[in-house]
């Protein structure tokens, strides 16, 4: 497992014509290269669901969140447009195959985020999805409880047009993109798109 982390300050707004253009791209890209059965066979997509199945969770149930955008595509459904960092953080999951985390910074509680396993009966509300039974998922945890896991983020700690700090943790329970190439792409978009500044990067390898 590699996880690419990279912390920023950051301006959101309304995603620019520029943004959208990258990502309708990156979305014609994946309705010709793949068939709608063949998403959860990418690397990344395919390992992170073995990671459910070990860990006892449906992937089809509860699907991973690069495998559900590539599905809308696929299907013809199109992407939400929200704000710029949120639309960024999906095109680069779209073309990684990595489930991403992006969360506001200034919203986490204490001083650093545990990865763990979700519990039986810990609350978690999934961004647009109200309770998500996160059993089974791998979540990360926050001073007060779970605030992200590869098939949704939780409302408390979500991205809103606001948000100034942004915290961006690509989850690589299998390799696809080579990571540290997708973080220096995120970080050129951040910078490109949302005017990052105090830029931290850092790549975590778990064996």
């Amino acid at each position: 497992m590699r996880i690419g982390v990279i912390r920023a300050k950051v301006t959101n707004c309304e995603t620019s014509s520029e943004l959208w253009a990258e990502i309708e791209r990156e979305a014609d890209e994946i309705v010709a290269k793949y068939e709608l059965l063949e998403i959860n066979k990418r690397p990344a997509v395919a390992q992170t669901r073995a990671l459910y199945r070990a860990l006892g969770k449906d992937p089809n149930r509860y699907r991973v969140a690069s495998e559900a955008l590539c599905r809308r595509v696929i299907r013809g459904l199109g992407l939400y447009r929200i704000d710029t960092l949120v639309d960024m953080i999906n095109l680069v999951s779209m073309k990684s195959g990595y489930a991403i985390s992006g969360l506001d910074g200034d919203k986490l509680v204490g001083d650093m985020l545990t990865m763990g396993v979700g519990e039986d009966g810990e609350e978690y509300c999934g961004i647009g999805r109200g309770l998500l039974n996160i059993a089974g998922m791998p979540v990360y945890r926050d001073a007060v409880g779970g605030v992200a896991t590869p098939t949704s983020d939780e409302e408390r700690t979500k991205i809103t047009i606001d948000t100034c700090t942004l915290q961006m943790n690509i989850n690589g329970f299998g390799p696809e993109m080579p990571m540290e190439e997708a973080v220096s792409w995120s970080v050129e978009l951040l910078r490109k798109y949302a005017n990052a500044t105090e830029v931290e990067c850092d790549i975590i390898s778990v064996r």
